[in-house]
C-alpha cells in the first residue's frame, strides 16, 4: 500500500491505520468509516509492514460484514489475502471446533443447533427431568442457560452456585442445564452459545493449542467491540496475550445488545484491561446531514455511561426532522406509507423504494405497517420476521440433511423418521428409544437393527430399517456429491414437493420454499467457505458439512437484500450498521420507546437512549418520527404521550405535523399535545398531555403533595411509564422513597 491510500483518509483514520504494535481502541462514531479503517489497516499490515495474511485474525459480527471486508482488502492489495482468518465470532469458533472438537469429546462432524432446534431439545430434557414446560417455558429456560454460558458458567459450576438457590426458576434451570448439555454431547451437537464457549474451554484445557494460535495470529482486529459479551472478551484476551497487538473498533454510544449479554464495560474499560492502549476517536461522519447529527448529539449527550464524542459533518444543513402525531397505529401506518409513496412519486433523488426504511422498537408494530403496505401495493421487505430457515417445511428438509451429515443427531431423527409418513407409530418409536438406550446406540443405528428387538412391532421395524438404509445411502453419497444435486435427489426420492402441494395456496407456497432452498444449495460455493483454509485442515469433511454450518450461522441482517426495490421494515436493533436516505422511526411513545421497564434501571434507560441514537443515525438525508395517541398492545387499547426522548431534540431542528384523521377526530382534537420550550433549544410535552384521554394516568405532576393510605404524606419525585404501567416515585415523610404503580396506589392529592 502506498501513500495514496493513506492520503484518502482523514487524520484520525490515518492515525488508526498507521498504528503498528500494541493495543488500540478506535471509537468510531456512526458513519465515520470504521470498515474503511479496518480494511485499510489489514492491507497496510500486509503491504507496508510485511505481515503475512495468515498471521492476521479479523473478527466481525455478521457474515455480510466479513464478506465485505474480505472483498475490500482484496481490492486494496490487488490480490486475494490468502490465509487470513476473517469471520464472525461464531464462525471462527466453529472453525476451531472443526479442527479440535475431538479433544473435547465431540467429533468434527458435529451439528450446530439453531434456536428452534435448541428449544425442542430443552423441552425434551424438561420432560425427562420432570420440569413442566407449561410452567417453565423452554424459551425462559434457554435464555437462562444462554446467560450462564456467556458468563462462562459450566453446568457443574452453575449447579454448585445455584442448585440450592432460593429463586425457584434458577433452581429449575440448574436441573435442566447439565442434562441439556449432556444431551448435546450425546448427539454430537453444539448450540450457538457453545461456539463461543467451547473454544475457550479448549484453550484453557489444552494450553498447547492456545499457544499454537497465539503464535499463529500476530495481529487481531475486532469490529463492533461494544457488542461483545464476557465470553467474547475472554476469547479475544486469550488470543491477544501477551503481545496485545489488538485493535478493537466500536462505539459505546451504539451498545444496544445488553439483552443478548453484551457488556458495555468491555469498551468503556478497554484501557484498564489493556494498559498503555492508544485511543483514537473517529468523529467525522460521512453519512448524514448536520441537522440529523445535531439531533443525534443532543440525544446521546444525556447519557452518563459513555466516553464522549461529538459527530460532525461537511453536509451542513439539510431538511429538518419531521415529527408526526397520529390517532392510532393504523393511522400511523397509513401516514408513513403515504409519505413514502408521495416521496417516491415526486422523484428527484428518491426514485427507489429501497431508499426508505421504517424502524420500530418491537416486532409487534410491523403488523399495522405491513397491512398498509399491502393495501396500497407498495413493495416492502421485512428483516427479522418469520425467518426462511425457521419455516416448518425448511426445518423438515434441513433435518434430513443434518441426519445425513451427523447420524447421532437425535433431534433430526425424531423430526423426519415418520415424515413423510411411512407407517412408524408412537409405540414403535418408544420401543426403539428403549432398544437404543439399552444397547448404547444412536437412534439411527438402532433403526438399522430394529429387527433385532423383540419389542419393536415387525411392521414398524421394517419401516425403520428402510428409513435407516435411505439415510445411510445419502450419507455415503454426500462424501462425493455436491450439496445442490444431493438435496435435489433427496427431495425427489422423498416426493416432498408432492406431499407439500395439498391443493391449497399455502401448500404451493411451501413447495416453492423448498424449491428456493434447492436453488440456494445449487449456488453454494464450498470454495468460499474454504478461503484461507490450510491444506489438510478440512480432511474428512463433505461439502454438506460446510453447507450446514453456513446455514446455521446465517443472521437476520444477512438476509437483507439492499438491491431489492422495496422499502425495508425492521426493528431498531436489526438496523444497526445500515443506512438509508430516508428513515421513519415509528412508535415514539413513552412506555413503548423507551419501554416501561427501563424506568426501573438507569442502565436500561441509557441503552434505550442509545437505541434511539442508532435509529437517528441510520438516516442520510431525512428523518421522520411518528407517534400515536392510542395503540392496541396485548389486546388492550393503550393511551400514550410522546416519548421523553423527544424532549432532547432541539426545537430549531423540528417541524411538527398532525395526521388528517387526528385533525378530523372531534373527541381528540381539543387534546392534541401542546409543547413548551425547554431550556433554550428543546421541548417536552406538557405534564397534563395525556390526562384527558388516559384513564390509567395519575392526575399528578412532579413536586405535587400526595397522601397514601399506608405510607402517609409525601412528595411526587417522578412520574413515568405508559398507560396502565404508569409509575410514580414518591418520597414519603415517614418511610422514605417508594415506587408505585399509579392505578393501584390509590394516591390522593394532599391539599394541606
Amino acid at each position: 500500500m502506498n501513500d495514496l491510500y493513506l492520503a484518502s483518509l482523514n487524520p484520525q483514520q490515518r492515525e488508526a491505520v498507521a498504528h503498528f504494535e500494541g493495543p488500540i481502541l478506535v471509537l468510531a462514531g456512526a458513519g465515520s468509516g470504521k470498515t474503511r479503517v479496518l480494511t485499510t489497516r489489514i492491507a497496510h499490515l500486509v503491504h507496508e509492514r510485511g505481515v503475512p495474511p495468515e498471521r492476521i485474525l479479523a473478527v466481525t459480527f455478521t457474515n455480510k460484514a466479513a464478506g465485505e471486508m474480505r472483498e475490500r482488502v482484496r481490492i486494496l492489495l490487488n490480490h486475494e489475502p490468502a490465509g487470513i482468518w476473517m469471520g464472525t465470532f461464531h464462525a471462527i469458533g466453529a472453525r476451531l471446533l472443526r479442527r479440535h472438537a475431538q479433544l473435547l469429546g465431540w467429533t468434527n462432524a458435529f451439528t450446530i443447533l439453531d434456536a428452534q432446534q435448541s428449544l425442542r431439545l430443552i423441552k425434551k430434557v424438561q420432560e425427562v427431568v420432570g420440569v413442566d414446560p407449561q410452567k417453565w417455558t423452554p424459551n425462559t429456560v434457554r435464555r437462562h442457560i444462554s446467560t450462564a454460558k456467556n458468563r462462562l458458567l459450566s453446568p457443574q459450576r452453575f449447579v454448585e452456585a445455584h442448585g440450592d438457590n432460593a429463586d425457584l426458576l434458577t433452581r429449575t434451570v440448574a436441573r435442566v442445564y447439565p442434562v441439556y448439555q449432556e444431551a448435546l454431547k450425546k448427539q454430537n451437537s453444539f448450540d450457538f452459545d457453545d461456539l463461543l464457549v467451547k473454544p475457550i474451554d479448549l484453550f484453557k484445557t489444552f494450553p498447547e493449542v492456545l499457544e499454537r494460535y497465539r503464535a499463529r495470529f500476530s495481529f487481531l482486529l475486532v469490529d463492533e467491540y461494544q457488542d461483545t459479551n464476557h465470553a467474547q472478551f475472554s476469547f479475544v484476551e486469550l488470543i491477544a496475550r501477551p503481545d496485545d497487538n489488538l485493535m478493537v473498533v466500536g462505539d459505546d454510544d451504539q451498545s444496544i445488545y445488553k439483552f443478548r449479554g453484551a457488556d458495555i464495560r468491555n469498551i468503556l474499560e478497554f484501557e484498564e484491561a489493556f494498559p498503555g492502549a492508544r485511543t483514537v476517536r473517529l468523529e467525522q461522519n460521512y453519512r448524514s446531514t448536520s441537522a440529523i447529527l445535531d439531533a443525534a448529539n443532543a440525544v446521546i449527550v444525556e447519557n452518563v455511561g459513555r466516553k464522549g464524542k461529538t459527530l460532525r459533518t461537511d453536509r451542513v444543513g439539510g431538511d429538518p426532522l419531521t415529527l408526526i402525531e397520529t390517532l392510532h397505529e393504523a393511522d400511523e401506518a397509513r401516514v408513513i406509507v403515504e409519505e413514502i409513496r408521495s416521496c417516491y412519486q415526486r422523484g428527484g433523488d428518491l426514485h427507489n423504494y429501497r431508499d426508505f426504511a421504517v424502524l420500530y422498537r418491537t416486532n409487534a408494530q410491523s403488523r399495522a405497517l405491513e397491512e398498509a403496505f399491502r393495501r396500497t401495493n407498495t413493495p416492502y421487505q421485512i428483516v427479522g420476521g418469520v425467518r426462511f430457515y425457521e419455516r416448518r417445511e425448511i426445518q423438515d428438509t434441513m433435518a434430513y440433511l443434518r441426519l445425513i451429515s451427523n447420524p447421532r443427531d437425535a433431534g433430526a431423527f425424531d423430526r423426519v423418521v415418520n415424515y413423510p409418513r411411512r407407517g412408524i407409530g408412537a409405540v414403535s418409536l418408544e420401543r426403539l428409544e428403549a432398544f437404543a438406550a439399552q444397547g448404547g446406540m444412536s437412534l439411527l443405528e438402532a433403526a438399522s437393527r430394529a429387527d433385532e428387538s423383540a419389542d419393536v412391532p415387525p411392521a414398524g421395524a421394517h419401516a425403520l430399517r428402510v428409513f435407516a438404509v435411505l439415510i445411510q445411502r445419502f450419507s455415503a453419497l454426500a462424501a462425493t456429491t455436491r450439496v445442490g444435486p444431493l438435496l435435489q435427489e433427496l427431495v425427489e426420492q422423498l416426493g416432498l414437493l408432492g406431499v407439500l402441494r395439498d391443493g391449497s395456496p399455502e401448500g404451493e407456497d411451501r413447495a416453492d420454499n423448498v424449491k428456493e432452498l434447492i436453488a440456494g444449495a445449487l449456488e453454494f460455493d464450498a470454495d468460499v467457505e474454504l478461503e484461507g483454509v490450510e491444506e489438510g485442515e478440512m480432511d474428512g469433511f463433505s461439502e454438506l458439512d460446510l453447507y450446514l454450518q453456513r446455514v446455521a450461522l446465517v443472521a437476520d441482517i444477512d438476509r437483507h437484500d439492499p438491491e431489492a426495490d422495496a422499502a425495508t421494515m425492521m426493528t431498531l436493533h436489526n438496523a444497526k450498521g445500515l443506512e438509508f436516505p430516508v428513515v421513519f422511526i415509528a412508535g415514539l411513545e413513552d412506555g413503548l420507546f423507551p419501554m416501561s421497564h427501563s424506568y426501573d434501571d438507569p442502565e436500561e434507560m441509557e441503552e434505550e437512549r442509545r437505541l434511539f441514537y442508532v435509529g437517528i443515525t441510520r438516516a442520510q438525508n431525512k428523518l421522520y418520527l411518528t407517534h400515536a395517541r392510542q395503540r392496541r398492545r396485548a389486546g388492550s387499547i393503550m393511551y400514550g404521550r410522546l416519548s421523553p426522548f423527544a424532549g432532547a431534540l432541539p426545537g430549531r431542528l423540528l417541524e411538527q405535523r398532525t395526521s388528517e384523521l387526528l385533525k378530523s377526530d372531534a373527541f381528540t382534537t381539543p387534546h392534541r399535545g401542546r409543547f413548551r420550550e425547554r431550556r433554550e433549544s428543546g421541548f417536552i410535552p406538557d405534564e397534563d398531555f395525556e390526562i384527558s384521554y388516559d384513564q390509567d394516568a395519575p392526575r399528578l405532576v412532579k413536586g405535587e403533595r400526595v397522601v397514601h393510605a399506608t405510607f402517609g404524606s409525601g412528595r411526587v419525585e417522578e412520574v413515568s411509564g405508559f398507560g396502565p404501567d404508569v409509575r410514580v416515585t414518591v418520597e414519603f415523610e415517614g418511610v422514605g422513597r417508594k415506587k408505585l404503580v399509579a392505578r393501584y396506589a390509590g394516591l390522593k392529592k394532599d391539599f394541606y
